[in-house]
């Protein structure tokens, strides 16, 4: 049976709530079921489970349709403590897992050949299942077991931005030199993927990215958003450089990109907006990031992406007698530093009710600066402050984003 909270029944029920829940559970899973009956079939291209409710069970699960010996089935990839697990299951047989695994998870996103089908399920198990219509018929998915990645910016379709920095050609082939970068493009808009089910559609989304740069993670944001997904979107993107916030406007010009704008200005004083539902910050240098980190939290974003970059400060203030032996090699004592660093944003952020990932990432630069934080505002704080502080003592360390919020909302 699937459980989905306690809603209106307390820790005794009575008899009769009973009966009523494992009725209201049945319709329930009748409904979920009917939905993957009618679209686990050929026009299937994908499914994504998401959101557990407990951390006992799989983080999340991919499905995908393939072919075996010429009959059609559906690969479950679950996710689980860094691992991730197969299985090859019939129609039926899927069906049947993807009901088991939503006992413990709270949305499913998924793309059929003629529509996107996004089911939430709320705390008191109520189910709403949106659906949206593609304006074209989608080309069907390769069914080879061992097919070749599937990225989300596809090769043979010509994308304005990605042609213009050399990556595509005009007819949208991949030109090899530059697979690279295609692919870290591609590895970034998959981190924004998997957080879909919490942007709202239902309004204008507004997105902020600190320290943008030329821009082309900003490009991409849009693209995806706004042409693929169809999201009400409108993106700023802040620097300090003149001349690359005129060149990144005209371009968005350039490809009728009518609500991504480029402004100048600095991290800690931009009060342009008053708010944001989601913030990225990608390689704002040193402290910077724990400005824009800051702001995001001032503005309650649902979602920070950032990928901080030169973590110098605490590499000027940690010393523990304990970890001296290690710490007195320079290059040992940076990079300790740097995850350290990192690591106490993350506490930080879990302290304002966010839920908070530290996820490999791959840098466009090629250095070793390859860690994201994602953070997903859920309202429930960590309660971890006694244990940060514990450790900011035992290495002599202040970070700026625990100062910043620790005096937040102070003139």
């Amino acid at each position: 049976m699937l459980y989905w909270g306690r809603g209106i029944f307390e820790n005794s029920p009575s008899p009769i709530e009973i009966i009523l829940k494992s009725l209201y559970n049945n319709v329930v899973m009748d409904e979920l079921r009917f939905l993957l009956q009618d679209n686990l079939n050929s026009d299937f291209i994908s499914a994504v489970l998401s959101n557990p409710r407990r951390k006992d069970g799989p983080e999340k699960v991919k499905v995908r349709p393939l072919l075996k010996k010429g009959s059609l089935f559906f690969q479950l990839e679950s996710f689980r403590n860094h691992q991730a697990f197969h299985e090859n299951l019939s129609a039926a047989d899927a069906c049947r897992s993807m009901l088991f695994y939503m006992e413990n998870m709270r949305q499913i996103q998924m793309e059929t050949r003629k529509e996107s089908i996004c089911v939430l399920v709320s705390k008191k198990g109520k189910v709403t299942i949106k659906r949206k219509a593609c304006k074209a018929e989608r080309k069907c998915v390769s069914l080879e077991h061992n097919r070749k990645k599937n990225y989300i910016l596809e090769e043979g379709v010509a994308v304005p931005f990605l042609v213009d920095l050399g990556v595509m050609t005009s007819e949208g082939r991949i030109v090899h030199a530059r697979f690279d970068k295609f692919r870290q493009i591609n590895r970034f808009l998959e981190f924004i993927e998997d957080i879909l089910p919490k942007l709202d559609r239902d309004r204008e989304l507004t997105i902020l990215d600190f320290g943008c740069g030329k821009s082309y993670l900003t490009f991409a944001m849009y693209y995806y958003l706004h042409e693929m997904k169809g999201y009400d979107i409108r993106i700023i993107g802040l620097d300090l450089k003149k001349e690359v916030i005129a060149h990144c406007n005209d371009l968005a010009e350039q490809y009728g990109y009518e609500k991504l704008r480029f402004l100048e200005g600095n991290i800690a004083d931009y009060t342009g907006v008053e708010r944001v539902d989601m913030v990225v910050t990608l390689h704002a240098c040193d402290t910077a990031t724990d400005y824009a980190l800051a702001k995001a939290v001032e503005w309650n974003a649902r979602v920070i992406l950032s990928v901080p970059c030169c973590q110098h400060e605490l590499n000027g203030q940690i010393a523990s007698e304990v970890l001296k032996p290690v710490l007195k090699y320079g290059l040992i004592r940076e990079r300790v530093a740097a995850l350290v660093t990192d690591a106490l944003r993350a506490e930080y952020l879990e302290g304002e009710g966010y839920e908070v990932q530290l996820l490999e990432f791959i840098d466009m630069e090629h250095t070793p600066k390859n860690i994201l934080i994602r953070a997903v505002k859920t309202g429930k704080r960590g309660d971890n402050q006694e244990a940060v502080r514990r450790c900011e003592e035992f290495l002599h360390v202040s970070p700026t984003l625990g100062r910043l919020l620790e005096h937040k909302g102070e003139s």
